[in-house]
């Protein structure tokens, strides 16, 4: 190591040398023809920009699109905030209700990773719980698992296993730690499964918080944009902790027209194609010997286990690139990103020219 770098490494608190980064999907620099590793949607989106007065600080909260959002979410103005990404809001959270050294999070593994990553950040402590105990465990149960852990993460649905933890054990636990911790509800992928949000409950709790984003089924991850709901007493302190000019008036203009009525009209539209091409892609994996368990819950993708985690090596020599990773202690976990019918076509020639054992040698099962 350069005396340099010896120079900078003692500055660092420990907790940011220790840091393991959160990896993306796009931090891997894979090369392909066909994503369907980050969660995306296929669909590129029409939109007129016109801007021009970009020499003038942009509205810290852009009110245009602050009353959509509220429309859009039967909320009132008050209790949007706009923040760039869901991950913001995340960070937000963390950095505002969070005492460094002393408060904890508690998150229900596996899961979303930037939790773990922006509490570490901050020298918050993980009260790591299972994903398991969130949805088979009693409320009194969680409860005590939670313990004083002062904000508790529930992506819902789940990334990566698309589980879905049901509004009534949402509001029972919000009810169970009023005046104890927030419950945070991550609706990254709500749209493909609107009845479960729990974005009215903001309503009737004073402890709940809800997530959201425009980068999956809106089609504009590139945006980075997203939104926290919540009551508005709660998003008083973070208003006073958030950067000064948090969105830039290019990004202002064209989430305002993403949340037209026409906007989410087709917005709605698309997310039923992506739904039913799912249901396909489910029906092709059932069908493969190279897989061995599904997970089929909600959101635009579906996580499985290879039988053999090389099949993955040979997609990627097909230019088809999905997302790898460790799930339950096994390396050969795949999590496919709910694209075109083009795309999706891609993933069938994948799987239908892999070499498979046979299936009494292999003794596979599919579910």
């Amino acid at each position: 190591m350069s005396n340099n770098s010896q120079a900078a490494s003692a500055l660092l608190p420990n907790n940011i040398a220790a840091l393991a980064a959160y990896s993306s999907a796009k931090s891997e620099k894979l090369t392909g023809t066909t994503w369907l590793n980050a969660n995306e949607s296929p669909y590129a989106e029409s939109l007129e920009l016109t801007i021009a007065d970009l020499n003038r600080y942009p509205d810290p909260q852009p009110q245009q699109v602050i009353d959509r959002y509220a429309a859009y979410s039967q909320l009132e103005s008050d209790n949007v905030l706009m923040t760039r990404g869901a991950d913001e809001g995340i960070e937000l959270l963390v950095r505002t209700y969070c005492e460094p050294s002393k408060d904890s999070i508690a998150l229900f593994l596996p899961t979303y990773g930037m939790y773990k990553v922006t509490a570490d950040t901050h020298n918050v402590a993980i009260n790591a719980l299972s994903q398991a105990l969130l949805l088979n465990g009693s409320v009194a149960d969680i409860v005590t698992a939670v313990g004083s852990s002062k904000l508790v993460f529930i992506c819902n649905p789940n990334n990566p296993t698309g589980s879905l933890t049901p509004l009534d054990k949402i509001k029972a636990l919000a009810t169970a730690l009023a005046d104890k911790a927030l419950v945070i509800v991550d609706e990254a992928y709500i749209e493909f499964c609107p009845a479960h949000s729990a974005a009215q409950l903001i309503k009737q709790f004073n402890n709940l918080v809800v997530l959201r984003t425009l980068s999956k089924a809106f089609a504009l991850a590139g945006l980075r944009t997203g939104f926290t709901l919540a009551p508005a007493h709660l998003l008083a302190p973070i208003r006073k902790v958030i950067a000064p000019y948090p969105v830039s008036t290019v990004v202002a203009s064209i989430a305002a027209q993403a949340l037209t009525s026409d906007a989410i009209a087709l917005m709605r539209e698309q997310v039923e194609v992506l739904n039913n091409l799912k249901q396909q892609l489910i029906t092709w994996l059932r069908s493969s010997g190279a897989v061995l368990k599904i997970l089929t819950g909600e959101g635009n993708f579906v996580t499985l286990r290879l039988a053999n985690k090389n099949y993955f090596n040979q997609a990627l020599e097909q230019g088809l690139v999905m997302r790898a990773f460790t799930l339950y202690g096994e390396n050969d976990w795949l999590r496919i990103s709910i694209g075109s019918e083009q795309e999706l076509k891609q993933v069938k020639i994948w799987l239908d020219g892999l070499t498979l054992p046979s299936p009494l040698s292999a003794g596979q099962t599919v579910s």
